[in-house]
């Protein structure tokens, strides 16, 4: 097919008319000059069976001369097999986001397809809507603290293994072994959400499941023995220090709830006439969809906490908490000050903690209270259902079995306190 038919004289020569005009230039080029006289470059070429159109400039910004160039360079993309129409494409894309990234670095952000960046996209759009508050907080200051320093500005594709283990062995080396292991979890989180965007082609985490020493595990320190137990429960009966102190550790034996759910109890969720505490979902250890969506969790109450509370009512009853902070009454107590009170009485942190008042209930209940179902136990932990169906199926609160189940308990510590003879409970 001959080329390079036109010439500028002829082009400049060439009239607007009612309609668009093509003027031929030879193999697929041609300049079409519209009604309102502006004058486009177009190519006409095929790839795929499939006619196509490119457009290549306006004249005359974009000489004959240089229109026949982009002509010749657009028709070797389509001889070896590429549409020269994604090829600018991807030429316009790589031009924004080197202006973005220049944009990014003026403000001190980190630049597209970094680490960073994908990790902090994933932690705004995967992460954060998806678990609590509190854990998306601790996610984003892993990374800001141990991971971002050392691999944040690298092209998240061009981070391999040893990169990562690099960083894993700093947390190490200062001997946070758990720490290493969440922080090595969330990286694998951040490569896989890289991978589904199209930043990155592998997770590189997974070469790294036998790099690290494997943590001991360390439980909250619970008491098991029932004995102990009630030396710990005369020890409460006893104390001495402030009557609100007292009361939470009482609660926190006859509930077992989380200690966070114990100390933050607001006289709002109780129904002491009715003997209930009904803590709401936004207040419970589940992820921020299950907050929104999920049901409250009622906790039935022995006469015994209802009978403790009561007797706090004077004392804290006309404010918000029930366990109200001496120095701030905007906020409860924490545990820090429960385990604190425990220090006092003679158990120490390796004996028993604020936390360990659920599995000392868990231990004890399946042990020595064998007619009680270790659904209710579970239900009365909150722990959620076992499969990932369990949840959406399985919603039973065995509400009217708890109750019998918690003053069972209630009066087996009592048994325990007062230095009865440890025998098996039969359910109330």
């Amino acid at each position: 097919m001959p080329t390079d038919k036109l010439t500028d004289a002829a082009i400049r020569k060439a009239k607007p008319s009612e309609k668009p005009r093509k003027l031929g230039d030879g193999g697929g080029l041609y300049l079409e000059l519209q009604p309102s006289g502006s004058r486009w470059w177009r190519l006409k070429y095929r790839l795929g069976g499939k006619e196509k159109r490119l457009s290549l400039g306006v004249y005359p910004d974009v000489s004959l001369a240089d229109a026949r160039v982009r002509r010749e360079a657009a028709r070797r993309l389509v001889a070896a097999g590429t549409d020269p129409s994604d090829e600018r494409k991807a030429d316009k894309a790589m031009t924004d986001r080197k202006h973005e990234n220049k944009r990014r670095a003026d403000a001190g952000q980190a630049s597209i397809g970094s680490f960073e960046q994908v990790a902090r996209e994933w932690l705004a759009q995967v992460h954060g809507p998806k678990v609590s508050v509190g854990y998306a907080r601790r996610s984003r200051i892993q990374l800001e603290t141990d991971v971002f320093p050392w691999i944040g500005s690298k092209p998240i594709a061009s981070v391999t293994a040893p990169m990562v283990l690099e960083l894993l062995r700093k947390i190490e080396a200062r001997g946070s072994q758990d720490t290493a292991h969440r922080v090595k979890q969330t990286c694998g989180l951040v490569f896989r959400y890289a991978i589904a965007t199209g930043h990155a082609e592998r997770d590189p985490v997974p070469d790294l499941r036998e790099a690290l020493a494997h943590p001991i595990k360390r439980h909250y320190a619970a008491i098991a023995d029932p004995l102990k137990l009630g030396e710990l429960l005369r020890a409460i009966e006893s104390y001495g220090g402030h009557p609100a102190t007292r009361a939470a550790l009482k609660l926190a034996a006859l509930v077992f709830q989380r200690p966070g759910n114990v100390l933050a109890m607001r006289w709002a969720d109780l129904d002491l006439d009715a003997a209930t505490w009904t803590i709401p979902s936004e207040d419970m250890k589940r992820t921020r969809q299950a907050k929104a969506t999920g049901a409250a969790h009622v906790v039935p109450l022995a006469a015994q906490a209802v009978e403790t509370l009561r007797a706090l009512q004077p004392l804290t009853g006309a404010g918000l908490y029930c366990f109200p902070n001496q120095r701030s009454r905007g906020r409860p107590i924490s545990n820090v000050t429960m385990n604190a009170a425990m220090r006092r009485m003679g158990f120490g942190p390796d004996e028993m903690t604020a936390h360990g008042f659920r599995s000392t209930a868990r231990t004890i209940i399946a042990e020595r209270l064998p007619a009680i179902d270790p659904e209710w136990i579970e239900a009365q932990l909150a722990h959620g259902k076992a499969g990932p169906l369990g949840a959406a199926y399985d919603r039973a609160q065995y509400l009217a079995q708890r109750r019998g189940m918690m003053q069972t308990w209630a009066d087996y510590l009592d048994t325990l306190r007062d230095g009865a003879q440890v025998l098996p409970f039969k359910v109330a």
